[in-house]
């Protein structure tokens, strides 16, 4: 099991390597998918507060759960920065964009936790012997996304306007 686990773990960091370098591309920054990456850790957060919550212990198969869930909570992070980023490109402010953005995204990002949770909620509360075995799973992406969903609509848009702080004060030291 140690080398399963190991392997995984590997393979997490392979793949979070990854999904950094498909981010950075498109939006042109360093720092920006590590915003949007920010939120994968709550998402594993969310992941054991489920297990405890259900009376469930961590196994290989929470483990594959939790690799699934950073590429699902990414996405939810991923919308709001871009979505922010396409105002700024209009020439709203920081603040208004991320506002704005926060704003029209809430109800897609919301909508796509509830229904993620809804769709594994039967398996979650399954009770047959041959669901046993992907309860835990199911566990993983349900309660991660939750949990991940609603921090990262708070954080995210902390983080934006931090950044643009940053970069402010690095401008004004230039001059």
């Amino acid at each position: 099991i140690t080398e399963g686990v190991s392997a995984l773990i590997l393979g997490l960091g392979m793949a979070m390597l990854g999904v950094f370098a498909l981010l950075a591309v498109p939006l042109r920054s360093y720092v920006q998918p590590l915003i949007i990456m920010i939120s994968i850790p709550f998402g594993i957060v969310g992941a054991i507060f489920g297990h405890l919550i259900m009376g469930y212990s961590l196994s290989l198969v929470s483990l594959f759960g939790i690799v699934a869930l950073s590429g699902v909570v990414v996405n939810d992070a991923l919308v709001l920065i871009d979505c922010a980023n396409g105002k700024r490109r209009l020439g709203q402010s920081a603040l208004n964009a991320i506002h704005q953005a926060a704003i029209q995204r809430f109800r897609p990002i919301l909508l796509t936790t509830v229904t993620t949770f809804g769709g594994l909620a039967p398996m979650i509360w399954e009770t047959s012997r041959q669901a046993r075995f992907l309860i835990p799973m199911a566990l993983s992406l349900g309660f991660g996304i939750v949990f991940a969903t609603f921090i990262t609509l708070g954080i995210v848009p902390s983080l934006y306007m931090i950044l643009e702080d940053l970069k402010r004060f690095a401008r004004s030291m230039s001059k």
